[in-house]
């Protein structure tokens, strides 16, 4: 990616989502920082100096819309950089409702609503919209039904719109990183009753490596799916 781009992140608190927005802010792009509340904008915007940010809650899909009415919308777009995420384990036989339509909406329905707001933004600038998913969108064990059920929608998301969008120039990639250093693994074993070693898996730094050479590859090629495992 020639020369000075945009990008927009959403996950930039935390994990990977950090560890790319630092990567990006360090070499001097623009970023803007999707958060959830105005408290949180202001948190992401004093870590990252320069950043813009845009409150809109994925947890909520149905007022995204809404929200994004009442602000500024960004004029231009190299990269959509889809890496927020939240996981909830448990058997399909204890899953309420509830626990389904929370990951849903954060992993699969808020990234298609983002998606679709910022498309013309997209296709003016053959940009690049970018999926973080996860080894449990490719493979589902039990316990992960919902979460994993989520993370196979978001392939099947960025699927139809690689074949969408190729005719305008928008490159679409797939992430699947096994497990990662992060608050959200540490999440998982709290839930899975086992102890987090975050030297056992993957550093977020090394994801971020592969998010980076994805979007910075020339336009005469894509990557449409990258799976990242563990090294050790």
């Amino acid at each position: 990616m020639a020369g000075m781009a945009t990008h927009l992140i959403t996950g930039a608190g935390s994990g990977i989502g950090a560890a790319v927005a630092r990567r990006l802010h360090e070499r001097g792009d623009e970023l803007i920082l999707l958060a959830r509340d105005a408290g949180r904008a202001k948190e992401l915007a004093a870590r990252h100096p320069g950043a813009r940010t845009l409150v809109g809650d994925l947890a909520d899909p149905d007022r995204l819309s809404w929200a994004f009415d009442k602000q500024p919308m960004p004029e231009q777009l190299d990269s959509l950089l889809h890496i927020a995420g939240i996981v909830d384990l448990g058997p399909v036989g204890e899953l309420r409702p509830k626990t389904w339509h929370q990951q849903l909406n954060v992993n699969l329905i808020a990234p298609a609503e983002i998606t679709r707001h910022l498309l013309p933004q997209l296709r003016a600038s053959r940009g690049h919209v970018v999926f973080v998913n996860s080894g449990a969108g490719l493979n589902a064990h039990a316990e992960w039904g919902a979460y994993a059920a989520s993370k196979h929608g978001l392939k099947a998301l960025a699927d139809s719109l690689r074949h969408e969008e190729h005719a305008n120039g928008v490159r679409v990639t797939s992430v699947y990183p096994g497990r990662t250093a992060s608050p959200m693994q540490a999440k998982v074993h709290s839930q899975e009753g086992k102890e987090y070693d975050p030297s056992r898996f993957i550093d977020p730094e090394s994801v971020a490596t592969t998010i980076v050479m994805a979007i910075d590859l020339p336009a005469d090629a894509e990557v449409n799916d990258l799976t990242v495992r563990p090294g050790k």
